[in-house]
């Protein structure tokens, strides 16, 4: 991933967003030389990321023992309108661009086809997801034979993370004046995505 100085994300923040957003995309090559990528519920475990595919996606069928992956978890994205920036009635010198964060996680890729180890994945991303609700679904709330049941339709999928790399792209480039524009421009535009950005890059100017 091509990552500017100025948009370099430090570990501490690294770390934050990777524990803020639960899904990612697996990117493996098969035998042929296609790329195969799928979107799945993912734990980052210290060096190693964990998730599961359908035993019907021939994703897992395609990857090598050990072979390399990419993983790119993805933060909220956005348009920046140059018509924000003050620069704009400066000099006029200013162009669009794209505002996002973004984390690649990179190793090798190991498939579990194994129920007990799949089970402990299934049941550790529903505690993830459940720990807020008022009265969390538990795996252990469904019957065992049923679980077991469902535990034969996937497969499980195992990252040893051998890099990672952080992209913070959040206008650091320019000036205070320009940023302050931005933001409240892509306030303005009204819907959450939006608004997520904005506040990523006042959170990035204060900071």
């Amino acid at each position: 991933m091509y990552v500017p100085k100025a948009n370099v994300m430090a570990d501490p923040d690294v770390t934050a967003f990777l524990t803020a957003h639960a899904a990612a995309h697996l990117v493996t090559v098969g035998p042929d030389g296609l790329p195969d990528s799928t979107l799945l519920p993912v734990i980052v475990d210290g060096d190693r990321v964990i998730g599961h595919l359908a035993r019907a996606n021939d994703h897992w069928t395609r990857i090598a023992p050990g072979s390399p992956g990419l993983v790119v978890v993805s933060g909220a994205d956005a348009y920046v309108s140059p018509g924000w920036y003050a620069s704009k009635a400066e000099h006029g010198r200013v162009v669009p661009t794209w505002n996002y964060s973004e984390v690649q996680l990179r190793g090798a890729v190991t498939v579990h086809d194994d129920p007990d180890w799949v089970l402990d994945v299934v049941t550790r991303l529903t505690e993830r997801h459940e720990a807020d609700r008022g009265q969390p679904w538990a795996v252990s709330d469904a019957p065992p034979k049923y679980v077991r049941g469902r535990l034969r339709a996937i497969v499980g999928i195992e990252v040893a993370v051998a890099s990672v790399a952080g992209k913070a792209k959040l206008s650091q480039n320019r000036s205070d004046a320009d940023r302050a524009g931005a933001i409240a421009g892509l306030r303005a535009e009204g819907d959450a995505v939006s608004r997520a950005v904005a506040d990523e890059m006042e959170q990035a100017l204060l900071g």
